[in-house]
């Protein structure tokens, strides 16, 4: 799960508003830790978080009766800096999640490498996990093991689309076909077809699609290539040439803080590109919608969000800490993420599973093997150290982009690329 804009827009399932006090730790880490000592899992989110993470918990115990683990909650927007913090004084958390900034922490040698403990407990990730396995690896070392992972796909308004006469979207449309149903969907002033690219797994999954990358295999920025511009400049044109995605300022007349998201629960937007916690705002639409894998360009390329659980350099009893993430990631103590609506399971088994397919909660029919099939192609994004440089590189680069007052994706991006190789540069 990011902690950019899914934390910001997703409140019902990250819960920022949720207060939680930061726990004093007493012991500082060593590998020789006692078994008796709790070990402490830090993880952000609200109520449902805490339940869910709670009841995975439980199955631990209840299967190694000599692990005991401290769940704490930290507001999502505290979080980062609040972990950096207690594991610079030497009282870090045992088991930590961690997203799309997982290198910040382990370029500060705030996290343990975690290849010989998964090595030793017999955990291959790419078995238990597919394209996702690798996710949290950088500079040929793993630091994290996935723990919740959903690729970004399609919400459709089925209602409209059969009214319109379109089939359903597929993985084999293409940016001309979803470009036509995009126009056939709109109803000027009344209804747009699409929801808009402006977030960056958005765009630049259109980017991957297209061939291109944000950074290249030799770790340098790449943004400022033919194929990033061209994805990046089709996104645009939807928006200010086509006309099929509501601007800024109609997003506004809609109501504060409206975004894809409430637009499509609202009717406004035909198709919306997000995560799985959209499921949730939902339940009492006035039209039948259902989902569906994300289109293709040149080749299928798709985003996740998601999050893993890695082990902070100063954990007390690391290989107490790995069994305790081997069996969270477990099929056993992944079922309850699904039980509760939380997420979607980073375990491809559990993806795969009846339990998923069709949970319980769900009052109506929805495809849920769409997650599945997504994740044969997801693209790995550059989780690089200066992640939150980067993403505010692009933030502040290519905000006039997105109002229309800069319309070159050329232009924008050529003056991104050159933020970036300073950024990564000086960090160098």
């Amino acid at each position: 799960m990011t902690l950019d804009r899914a934390a910001v827009s997703r409140r019902s399932f990250l819960g920022l508003g949720v207060a939680a006090g930061v726990i004093t730790l007493t012991a500082c880490g060593s590998s020789s830790g006692s078994s008796d000592e709790p070990l402490v899992m830090t993880v952000w989110g609200g109520e449902t978080d805490r339940s869910t993470y709670q009841k995975r918990i439980d199955l631990l115990v209840k299967k190694y009766p000599d692990l005991k683990v401290k769940l704490q909650l930290i507001p999502s927007d505290s979080y980062p800096q609040k972990v950096q913090t207690m594991i610079a004084g030497g009282k870090g958390p045992d088991i930590m999640q961690v997203a799309e900034n997982v290198n910040v922490y382990s370029s500060k040698n705030q996290l343990q490498p975690l290849d010989d403990l998964a090595k030793s407990a017999g955990l291959d990730l790419e078995k238990r996990f597919g394209a996702i396995g690798s996710l949290y690896s950088y500079e040929d070392k793993v630091y994290a093991i996935p723990d919740r992972s959903g690729a970004m796909i399609v919400y459709y308004n089925k209602t409209l689309f059969e009214s319109k006469g379109i089939e359903a979207p597929t993985a084999d449309w293409t940016w001309d076909d979803t470009l036509d149903a995009f126009k056939e969907l709109t109803s000027s002033g009344k209804t747009w077809g699409y929801g808009g690219a402006g977030w960056w797994p958005q765009w630049w999954s259109f980017a991957y699609q297209n061939g291109g990358t944000i950074i290249d295999a030799n770790g340098r920025p790449a943004v400022d290539s033919d194929e990033v511009v061209e994805a990046l400049q089709w996104a645009g044109d939807l928006l200010f040439k086509h006309g099929v995605v509501p601007t800024k300022a109609q997003y506004a007349d809609m109501g504060a803080d409206v975004g894809g998201d409430q637009a499509f629960a609202a009717g406004k937007v035909a198709v919306n590109t997000t995560g799985f916690w959209a499921i949730s705002g939902l339940a009492k639409t006035k039209f039948e919608w259902d989902i569906a894998p994300m289109w293709r360009g040149k080749e299928q390329a798709v985003s996740s969000f998601g999050s893993g659980l890695a082990i902070s350099r100063t954990a007390k009893n690391p290989k107490n800490a790995f069994k305790a993430i081997d069996f969270l990631t477990s099929p056993t103590a992944q079922q309850q993420i699904i039980a509760t609506g939380q997420d979607v399971p980073a375990n491809i088994e559990v993806q795969q599973s009846d339990a998923f397919l069709k949970p319980a909660w769900m009052k109506t029919p929805v495809d849920m093997s769409v997650f599945a099939e997504s994740s044969s192609f997801l693209f790995k994004a550059p989780f690089i150290p200066e992640w939150n440089e980067m993403q505010a590189a692009f933030d502040t680069g290519l905000a006039d982009f997105w109002l229309g007052k800069e319309k070159n994706a050329k232009t924008a991006l050529t003056a991104v690329q050159k933020n970036l190789e300073s950024i990564i540069k000086s960090a160098g």
